[in-house]
C-alpha cells in the first residue's frame, strides 16, 4: 500500500508544528519540532486507522498527490 502523505507546517497561533494527513479527516498532530510533530502525527495516523477499523468505517487510499511532486517527475 502507497503511504499516506503529510504535511508539516509551521503555525505562528500555535507557537509550533502541524502535522496532518490530508486523506485522513481530522489527524493531526502537534510538535514543538518538525520532527516532534511528525512522530505524534505517525501514533496519530495508527490510532485513527485503528479507530476506523473498529467502528467498521471504511478506510481511505491514499490519493493525495501535491501538485510539486508531479513538477518534480517531469
Amino acid at each position: 500500500m502507497k503511504e499516506y502523505h503529510i504535511n508539516i507546517f509551521y503555525s505562528e497561533e500555535d507557537g509550533g508544528y502541524i502535522a496532518d494527513f490530508p486523506d485522513l479527516k481530522f489527524c493531526s498532530a502537534f510538535g514543538i519540532t518538525p520532527q516532534e510533530a511528525l512522530n505524534e502525527a505517525l501514533i496519530a495516523k495508527e490510532e485513527w486507522l485503528k479507530s476506523a477499523k473498529s467502528m467498521g468505517k471504511t478506510i481511505p487510499r491514499p490519493k493525495y498527490f501535491p501538485a510539486i511532486y508531479k513538477v518534480a517527475m517531469l
